[in-house]
């Protein structure tokens, strides 16, 4: 008999994606660099104060661009409720940072759990189905139609520098109409809604890789103004470059 619950924390160099599917509930979590996150035609960075609720058996696909540790939570589907979605991505409260910090004494093992680690994975469930209820803003859709997939591919390998939406058009064999229905149709977005989008999850993923000045940030993922990214990534997130990324330290 495994435990009710267990803390996965391991250190994983830069790998491509790969499709994952447990049968436990999985609170998945970064606790230094950031995780790519995609499922059911979306797409998320977790950087360490974000983590993903999944529900058991519901796929999804995980990509490491650099280097990441995770500390990640699985729990036994008889030991928690369902969460209320099948995948919910949030941002962490200082509360249940510091539990996920804290069980992660307690790895994969056939011993049962002893009363204290049972009560705080007990505690880390409840706060985190609840902030699950809260889902972040902060996604962008991955495309169903190959067509779509391979012009947010082309999209974003070119945030750094000049980047046309005729030309990703012409590329993946499209007139610029089709291909913007193609994003009304599959995003509910257009094809600049997502360009900012990618620009802002760019710019998360490298606030959490290290200390790289925000101004060169702004300026790697396509912004010329550092006033106006700013104001992009407070409007998506609500908090400055600056405050997001000293949220990530504990």
């Amino acid at each position: 008999m495994t435990r009710q619950a267990y803390s996965f924390v391991r250190s994983f160099d830069a790998e491509p994606a790969r499709e994952l599917c447990v049968d436990h509930h999985y609170l998945l979590c970064a606790s230094a660099g950031a995780l790519r996150l995609e499922a059911r035609g979306r797409a998320w960075v977790l950087p360490p104060a974000r983590a993903a609720l999944i529900e058991a058996g519901e796929p999804i696909r995980v990509s490491i661009g650099r280097p990441v540790t995770t500390a990640s939570v699985l729990f036994d589907t008889g030991f928690v409720p369902v969460p209320s979605a099948p995948l919910a991505v949030f941002d962490l409260s200082p509360l249940a940072r510091c539990l996920v910090a804290e069980v992660g004494k307690w790895g994969a093992s056939d011993e049962p759990l002893p009363a204290y680690a049972e009560t705080l994975f007990a505690a880390l469930a409840a706060v985190s189905w609840r902030l699950a209820e809260r889902p972040s803003p902060v996604v962008v859709p991955a495309g169903r139609s190959p067509e779509l997939r391979r012009a947010l591919w082309l999209t974003e390998e070119r945030l750094g520098g000049p980047v046309r939406f005729e030309d990703v058009a012409d590329e993946v064999g499209l007139a610029p109409r089709s291909l913007a229905r193609r994003f009304a149709d599959e995003t509910g977005m257009t094809w600049r809604a997502v360009l900012r989008r990618l620009r802002l999850l760019r710019a998360i993923e490298e606030l959490a890789a290290g200390d790289t000045p925000v101004t060169t940030i702004a300026f790697a993922v396509g912004y010329t103004s550092l006033s106006a990214f700013n104001a992009a990534f407070q409007e998506l997130t609500g908090r400055t470059p600056t405050e997001y990324r000293a949220s990530f330290r504990p």
